[in-house]
């Protein structure tokens, strides 16, 4: 866990903590308001990046096995509570998303989109100049679109064996393919691709193609015309370059620029705080008008 002070896209000042074991709600929650708290008497608002699906400040996990117990947990209310300030609560890449957008590669743009590609694949949305939220916390599930299942055991249906992107693209999958074809992990596996090894390469670039693919289709639905790319494999250049030529592939007014994410590791931190303070304005705004 990591707490920062953020003042107009920067960092200011930074603590870190492990996460408890186990990652219970009630365990998480106290342990970052202690994270927290050295740094809210100089905060005018908090906002919070967290896996899983968020809505209306409310956390739900996807991965029940590595945080138990988060069903409908109302964390926006009690860390705000808890630091006594407004807080605001958003789901990991869609902070990353946010901050990119408004303070790292995302600027000058109205249509953007980050993605992480990592231990899992994530993203977040921004469309119209407004960070896309569903009201069930679904917002961007990139990982969750499917591809042709040939990694893994796919579901059978009508247009044959399918599995999620996350299982063919992400880090995990790459270092499952490390290992089976005899390299130490994933990192192995890139390094070698991008020294040459062409057996490693059909791999790299299998996951890279696989992005590609779900990147055009999320262009050509929505007008996309910036992606970001974050996380431990999608930071590399050899994979940027990859997913750029699978992307060649599709026709060009599908084929949006393709960058490196700019905030690095605090993307999160920086959209998280930018939102949150963004959502405080919004709130002022909307009672004045009231009042009015």
């Amino acid at each position: 866990m990591r707490a920062a002070l953020v003042q107009g896209g920067r960092v200011l000042d930074r603590v870190e903590a492990r996460t408890p074991r186990p990652a219970t709600p009630d365990a998480v929650i106290a342990a970052a308001l202690e994270l927290a708290r050295p740094l809210a008497a100089r905060a005018g608002a908090v906002g919070v990046a967290c896996a899983g699906a968020v809505a209306r400040g409310r956390v739900t996990a996807t991965a029940a096995h590595t945080f138990p117990g988060w069903v409908d947990i109302p964390l926006a209310e009690r860390l705000g509570a808890g630091l006594g300030l407004p807080c605001a609560a958003l789901n990991d890449a869609r902070a990353a998303a946010w901050g990119e957008f408004a303070a790292g590669a995302g600027v000058g743009t109205t249509e953007f989109m980050f993605v992480t590609v990592s231990t899992g694949v994530g993203a977040g949305l921004v469309l119209g100049g407004r960070l896309h939220l569903a009201a069930n916390g679904l917002d961007a599930e990139l990982g969750f679109v499917t591809v042709p299942a040939h990694w893994h055991a796919g579901a059978p249906t009508p247009a044959g064996q399918l599995a999620p992107l996350e299982f063919e693209s992400s880090g995990t999958a790459l270092n499952a393919r490390a290992l089976a074809l005899g390299f130490a992990d994933a990192r192995a596996l890139c390094d070698a691709a991008e020294a040459g090894d062409a057996t490693a390469d059909a791999a790299y670039r299998h996951s890279a193609a696989g992005l590609a693919w779900k990147i055009a289709d999320v262009a050509a639905l929505l007008g996309v015309t910036r992606v970001a790319l974050g996380g431990s494999v999608g930071l590399r250049p050899g994979y940027r370059s990859r997913v750029q030529e699978a992307l060649a592939a599709f026709p060009e007014r599908y084929r949006p620029g393709v960058v490196h994410a700019a905030l690095g590791a605090d993307a999160g931190l920086i959209g998280a705080a930018l939102w949150a303070a963004r959502s405080v304005q919004d709130r002022a705004a909307q009672d004045a008008s009231a009042q009015g």
